[in-house]
């Protein structure tokens, strides 16, 4: 009696613990989710406002510095979210890496101003050097921010990390076309950049304030000696992200060129967003199911995410059908020579969603290393057919270069997690669909819809790639049957707070 009566709160501690992490998952998720209407509204108001050649300029420079301070935090973010996670007093952890990554941010910064000359003439657009300049003070705000996002996840305050990336985003959008729009073009572009980039420190520097000059007691070294094999696997895939971008720009590619590419890039994130707000997730699950010996659960989680990858190939299939009209509407008429490039990254980006998936696999697996073995090649690889495609075929030859090599790191990746777990993602999922995929292509390239009108076609199809796949039975009755009570759930949560 006694001892059925003390496990119940526990089972409601964890039962509220799990919930607490599902929504605070949400929470983040919709936070980054704001890239997408307020990027491609900045995108759709800067492509009109500047043009095919300033656009590209700012998108090249935006590259440059946004890749440099991924790179440095990308190093580093799993590791302090563990480190704060597993200790009491996380403030001398906290210091420990908010120092670091202020004096990487200030050191790089440095250099960039000092070569900013040597890279602008080295892409063909001399006059960019100043707004290089300027744009590098971003990269220290940026790596101080980052590290307090990553305490605050590392803390559980994810309501509170949500709050601070939506302010960033929506305060950019703003910024940017307020102080573009009085005539600051470019400068005024990057300046707004900037000033969001600080506003989202100070939203930051609200809820966590670990000291920036006091002496931490937590060793550096612990914190390199389990962040390097992450390190490199940042540092690879950071490299490979822009590489057609630059290659294209280093190999005769005007600004305008860099102007239609860039565009084309940044409207393929929309998966890139999923893995950012599922993957930590994802490794989160496998490593605590890991821990408790639930080898089966874990695999079965695992085949069920690179099944989950594979069903967004529909979805791709329908963006890439309607890239035409989705790049008029939201960009003009002036970059559809976007449109063909953006049907190729798209599916890319699809296969960079497969390898943020199955290389989150391995790490919870405890092989790091077989990652960056895996995911390294990539970039010499990328090299190599740029060097060959983009002279004879320009931008169309750099994004098939960039789906080519995506695809074939999936693939080994895919193999490599088969090899350790003898699991595969499902063959019938891959197979259905390609078949809607295919299906929808048809109807979204056939089906033309002027303007704003285009929303509506995107939804019908989209409802009817769903559609598609419970006709196929792609779900079980078991996976039909939770999504129906978690929206039971929701619609009675919705119900008790109106009555409240």
């Amino acid at each position: 009696m006694d001892r059925n009566l003390s496990s119940v709160p526990e089972s409601a501690k964890n039962s509220g613990s799990s919930g607490r992490l599902a929504t605070g998952t949400i929470q983040v998720f919709l936070a980054e989710a704001l890239l997408l209407p307020t990027g491609l509204l900045t995108a759709a108001f800067l492509t009109r406002q500047l043009g095919p050649d300033s656009y590209g300029l700012f998108l090249l420079a935006t590259t440059l510095v946004s890749w440099i301070g991924w790179s440095i935090t990308s190093a580093f973010t799993r590791t302090t979210i563990k480190f704060i996670g597993e200790v009491e007093d996380w403030q001398p952890v906290a210091t420990t890496v908010l120092q670091l990554h202020l004096f990487l941010g200030l050191s790089v910064s440095v250099i960039l101003w000092f070569i900013a000359d040597t890279v602008a003439n080295a892409l063909g657009e001399p006059h960019m050097n100043n707004y290089l300049r300027l744009f590098m003070f971003e990269v220290p705000i940026f790596c101080v921010t980052y590290v307090h996002r990553s305490v605050l996840v590392g803390l559980g305050k994810y309501s509170e990390r949500a709050i601070a990336t939506a302010t960033r985003w929506l305060t950019k959008m703003i910024l940017t076309i307020a102080l573009v729009a009085a005539g600051l073009s470019i400068w005024g572009a990057i300046i707004g950049s900037l000033i969001s980039a600080l506003i989202e420190l100070f939203v930051c520097r609200l809820y966590v304030r670990p000291p920036m000059l006091k002496r931490s007691t937590f060793p550096m070294q612990k914190l390199w000696g389990y962040a390097i094999p992450l390190f490199l696997l940042a540092i690879c895939l950071r490299l490979y992200d822009k590489l057609d971008l630059f290659m294209l720009k280093l190999l005769g590619g005007t600004a305008a060129d860099a102007g239609y590419y860039g565009t084309a890039e940044n409207l393929s994130l929309i998966p890139a967003v999923f893995t950012l707000a599922f993957v930590p997730l994802l490794l989160s699950t496998l490593t605590r199911l890991l821990r408790e010996k639930e080898l089966k659960k874990a695999k079965e989680i695992s085949k069920n995410a690179m099944r989950l990858v594979l069903l967004l190939l529909p979805f791709a299939g329908l963006a890439a059908g309607a890239s035409s009209e989705i790049i008029k509407l939201l960009f003009s008429a002036t970059f559809l020579p976007a449109a063909p490039i953006f049907s190729i990254l798209i599916f890319a980006a699809i296969a960079m969603a497969m390898i943020s998936i199955t290389t989150a696999i391995l790490t919870a697996a405890s092989k790091p290393n077989w990652t960056i073995a895996l995911t390294g090649p990539m970039v010499p690889l990328a090299i190599a057919f740029n060097l060959w495609m983009i002279p004879k075929f320009g931008s169309l030859g750099a994004a098939i270069v960039t789906i080519t090599v995506s695809s074939l790191g999936a693939l080994a990746t895919i193999l490599a997690v088969y090899y350790l777990w003898k699991i595969f993602p499902s063959f019938l999922s891959f197979g259905r669909s390609l078949l809607i995929c295919g299906l929808v292509y048809g109807l979204a390239s056939i089906w033309e819809t002027p303007g704003w009108l285009l929303i509506f076609k995107l939804l019908i199809l989209g409802l009817l790639i769903i559609l598609s796949m419970l006709v196929l039975r792609e779900f079980s009755a078991r996976e039909i049957a939770s999504v129906r009570l978690y929206l039971l759930r929701i619609a009675q949560r919705i119900g008790s707070q109106k009555i409240s």
